[in-house]
């Protein structure tokens, strides 16, 4: 009986024994080898992260190139709204310039020209109506035929040649016959035989037609 006792006892010290020994060992491992959680927790801490934007969200750096995106918009829309201001008054003061010149042009061409009421003024106003009708003529050879046939007066009539014998004198200064007036007048002058202008202008465009010009007529014509 005694020897089974002791047995017993023994094996029971050497399973407590080795529940003993292997709670030592995972007690040592857990003090001197594994990590602990405090340990996993310090060392997730010490990795740095970059910072991620939320999504819709828009980081520093995308503010800031906005703010130069419309910066540079509202600078180039500046320069077009200024360079179109520009263009816009230089086109009116073209366009006032213009309208002034016409203007002055008006006032030139609704001012009637001026000219002496003796043979001198006759004369250039002639040769002005002559030049917008295309009849040929200078004042040399005006002057000088108006000289011969009447020296220089509008109320001259030849009451002696053919013409005077048939009825129908030759009157003013180039001493045109009635007919012929009738047939050459020059339409802006006055109807009147006698009238100087009307009658140069007449006078002149029969020679223009018959001669060529007033300046190839030397005597009476």
């Amino acid at each position: 009986m005694p020897r089974i006792s002791t047995l017993r006892i023994t094996r029971s010290h050497k399973i407590a024994t080795a529940v003993l020994v292997a709670a030592g060992s995972v007690t040592a491992i857990t003090a001197t080898g594994g990590p602990s959680e405090a340990q996993t927790t310090a060392t997730r801490s010490s990795v740095s992260v970059e910072p991620v934007a939320a999504a819709g969200i828009p980081t520093a750096k995308d503010a800031a190139e906005k703010a130069a995106k419309e910066k540079a918009a509202k600078e180039a829309a500046a320069k077009k709204a200024a360079a179109k201001a520009t263009a816009k008054k230089a086109a009116e003061k073209e366009r006032s310039e213009k309208q002034a010149a016409n203007r002055s042009t008006e006032r030139k061409a609704v001012t009637p020209k001026k000219y002496a009421n003796n043979l001198d003024g006759w004369i250039r106003e002639s040769l002005d109506i002559m030049k917008k009708k295309n009849i040929p003529g200078s004042y040399e050879g005006l002057h000088r035929n108006i000289m011969r046939e009447s020296s220089g007066n509008p109320n001259a009539v030849n009451d002696w040649d053919i013409n005077a014998r048939n009825g129908i004198p030759s009157k003013g200064l180039l001493q045109v016959i009635q007919p012929t007036f009738d047939a050459y007048h020059v339409k802006g002058t006055p109807k009147n035989l006698t009238d100087p202008v009307a009658n140069i202008t007449a006078a002149a465009n029969y020679a223009a037609d018959r001669y060529g010009s007033i300046d190839n007529v030397d005597s009476a014509y």
